[in-house]
């Protein structure tokens, strides 16, 4: 499995390139800004893009499909309940003085309980609303691409539209319950673990605790 962070964008969101090193088939994880430069990563590695999987439709982490799309026609996949955010990522743009171009609508809903594959490499999805009501992460082969759920000492926030922090606080118990040397993928900041998290997050220590009235 080869995995690769690209940090793109003025939020400087962690797109990742994830691949099965064997058949060389890849997929993009949140391709949230500067499109060309990612397809440009795909074609430098010699893989075959296959699919965009989104773990949630907040303008930094879609920005960039519209550009990869062009230049590689491939699905994008989304869970529904983030469609509302997806199909306004050009008013969120606007809203933080960003220029988004709309991507096109998404090709295949991601649910609770779908496996989504790339060569041999297979990933569960599981649904953690809070962040986003759509928000999905992708867990196997011992990582989880995150999105904005969790980063290393912190959780993400849920002032933003559409954000739920009761939810949150349920989706970081899911993610509290992974193995701890799974690897944590976030999509922002560095890499981190389950077991480091649950050591020293204050967020899952319960050190701070999340305001959900």
């Amino acid at each position: 499995m080869l995995v690769r962070a690209l940090t793109v964008g003025p939020f400087q969101e962690n797109a990742y390139l994830l691949a099965d090193e064997s058949s060389r088939d890849a997929v993009l994880i949140d391709p949230g800004d500067e499109g060309d430069r990612l397809v440009d990563a795909v074609e430098a590695g010699g893989l075959t893009l296959r699919a965009l999987w989104i773990t949630h439709a907040h303008l930094d982490h879609v920005g960039g499909i519209a550009a990869v799309k062009r230049r590689l026609d491939v699905p994008v996949w989304l869970h529904p309940a983030d469609r509302p955010l997806y199909d306004r990522v050009v008013e969120q743009g606007r809203k933080f003085g960003v220029v988004i171009e709309a991507p096109p609508a998404p090709d295949h809903e991601l649910a609770e309980g779908d496996v989504v594959t790339v060569g041999a490499l297979s990933f569960g999805v599981i649904h953690v609303p809070g962040h986003a009501p759509g928000h999905v992460a992708f867990v196997g082969h011992g990582v989880v691409f995150g999105g904005d759920c969790l980063f290393a000492g912190s959780i993400g926030r849920t002032d933003l539209a559409l954000s739920d922090p009761r939810a949150l606080a349920r989706s970081l118990e899911r993610f509290s319950a992974l193995p701890a040397e799974t690897t944590v993928y976030p999509g922002h900041g560095p890499a981190t673990t389950i077991g480091e998290e649950n050591r020293t997050n204050p967020f899952l220590t319960g050190a701070v605790r999340l305001i959900t009235r």
